[in-house]
């Protein structure tokens, strides 16, 4: 072989070296490993609320390839009682987190303070409003999604259900945020016990209690089992769960084997209706797993900024994995003609012809909310400050 020919060989193996290098350098910012961590308030598999944010994280991992979620779970002052917010994040971050996703209400102070000591960290906390008043440090956004309208079409299944006109709603604390999802139901059950049971939707009892937390502790909040049999005793024949935990559906369960004819409407997660599903009326549940995705692909690209977000559903298909925020499944304790009615009112509320926010409408205490005609704002959704006039229960 001649020496020029050796020589452009030669070189022909340093070009393809040099390019095989640059292309391994300009894939390290989307090849490289992402690590993210989730804290949650809940175990992981309560089949419910915490449970919602693992499988949406999971979704992330599956979907972006190289995220690798972190997370602890139980992270509440019963299960952890001297384990705070910001040691959980200070041991993410020393195991190689590049993001942190807080993922509880209870956790909304603590954010702040953490993500201020971590500026360059991106944090999202959920279901908060810090973002949107100024209060939380810049590096920290807000994401919900609009359960409000899940949780219409949960009071519309409980008034389709429901024989003796009593409808039982098992909260969890009293805040701006429950108060809405609880009023939220309320609506959905007054506008469906009208429209096709024909009922006057005066007649309708909804009673709220409320625990003291978002799951049971004991020695602390109500026993939510307690509350949901002490519900069926009083003569509620449907009980709708505002809890992270599954009490509602097991008491229901456990009376329905017994003979009686009660029924439940779970929260949070999809799979929730699996407890008892001849019971079960349907489950409204976030999807987390797109807003974790666009989170976390901002980040990945250095195009995190702060932000509130509260994403409705896609109501082209409510329960569109990839694209809705929200969404119901409904159960096998509908009736097809129930299930037809549910579909109805869902289909009308996709196209505005059912507003759940329009008055009139007056706060329990009697004063006017919204004047004949006049629609709410987002700001006086959120900020919802007492329950709805006709329903039973304390509004603080």
């Amino acid at each position: 072989m001649g020496r020029q020919k050796v020589v452009w060989i030669a070189l022909l193996a340093l070009l393809m070296v040099a390019v095989l290098a640059i292309g391994c350098d300009g894939a390290t910012g989307t090849d490289e490993e992402f690590v993210f961590g989730v804290v949650l308030v809940g175990p992981f598999n309560d089949h419910g609320w915490s449970e919602a944010h693992f499988a949406g994280a999971q979704y992330a991992e599956e979907k972006l390839g190289n995220a690798r979620m972190i997370y602890l779970d139980k992270v509440n002052a019963a299960d952890r009682p001297n384990t705070t917010l910001e040691q959980v994040v200070d041991d993410m971050i020393n195991d190689g987190a590049q993001m942190i996703f807080t993922t509880s209400d209870d956790f909304a102070a603590d954010t702040d303070v953490v993500a201020a000591k971590y500026p360059d960290i991106p944090f999202v906390h959920i279901s908060g409003d810090h973002a949107k008043t100024g209060e939380a440090p810049g590096n920290v956004a807000n994401y919900m999604g609009q359960m409000e309208y899940g949780k219409a079409i949960a009071g519309c299944a409980a008034a389709l259900k429901t024989e003796t006109g009593t409808i039982g709603y098992l909260g969890p604390l009293v805040n701006e945020e429950t108060r809405r999802l609880a009023a939220s139901v309320y609506l959905g059950a007054r506008q469906c016990y009208e429209t096709y049971r024909g009922g006057n939707p005066d007649d309708l009892r909804f009673v709220v209690t409320w625990i003291g937390f978002w799951f049971n502790i004991p020695g602390v909040t109500l026993d939510p089992t307690d509350v949901a049999n002490d519900m069926f005793n009083a003569g509620a024949d449907v009980v709708v769960s505002g809890i992270d935990t599954t009490e509602a559906i097991v008491v229901a369960g456990q009376r329905a084997d017994r003979g009686e004819n009660v029924w439940a409407i779970p929260y949070d997660y999809e799979g929730a209706c699996s407890i008892k599903p001849e019971i079960c009326l349907g489950v409204p549940y976030f999807n987390w797993g797109p807003a974790y995705v666009r989170y976390l692909e901002a980040a990945m690209s250095g195009k995190f900024e702060q932000g509130w977000e509260w994403e409705a559903p896609y109501w082209d298909d409510i329960n569109d994995r990839d694209r809705s925020a929200v969404g119901f499944v409904q159960g096998d304790g509908l009736t097809e003609a129930e299930a037809a009615s549910l579909d109805e009112y869902i289909g009308k509320l996709s196209k505005g012809e059912i507003k759940l926010w329009v008055g009139p409408l007056n706060l329990q205490d009697g004063s006017t909310y919204l004047a004949d005609g006049e629609e709410a704002s987002p700001d006086q959704i959120w900020y919802l400050p007492q329950l709805l006039e006709g329903m039973e229960g304390a509004s603080n």
